[in-house]
């Protein structure tokens, strides 16, 4: 009697099987999906394109000023430079502000100014970071 030699061979009949099924199941389940439709608005009904924001900057000597788009920057104090982004943001109530610190400043008047814009109920406060260079 002859010993019986080994098949190296890998059996894939019952990945096809398997296979198979799965198409199956997706061919049935695939019409029965329900798809939602989503109304993107249009380019011509678009509201108007949002405004750049406004930017408190912060100095190493902790003066402020207020940089407007299209403006030159102008020199403030405290309270004048939240009657002034108030003012900007009752002609637009969707108007960021954005707070620019001096590297050299410290946090603290930074956070001043935040809680003082906060105070007086400004809108849309955030802070403008610089990206390090690497």
């Amino acid at each position: 009697m002859r010993p019986r030699r080994l098949k190296n061979e890998i059996n894939v009949v019952p990945y096809i099987d398997v296979m198979l099924v799965l198409l199956v199941i997706f061919m049935v389940t695939a019409p029965l999906m329900t798809t939602a439709s989503i109304d993107v608005p249009s380019v011509g009904k678009a509201a108007q394109p949002p405004a750049e924001a406004l930017q408190v900057l912060v100095r190493a000597d902790q003066t402020l000023a207020l940089l407007s788009p299209g403006k030159a920057e102008a020199p403030m104090s405290r309270k004048e430079l939240a009657q002034a982004i108030r003012a900007a943001q009752r002609k637009n109530p969707e108007q960021a502000v954005v707070i620019a610190g001096d590297r050299n400043v410290k946090y603290q008047a930074v956070l001043e100014v935040m809680d003082e814009l906060q105070q007086q109920q400004v809108k849309r406060i955030g802070l403008l970071v610089q990206p390090t260079a690497r």
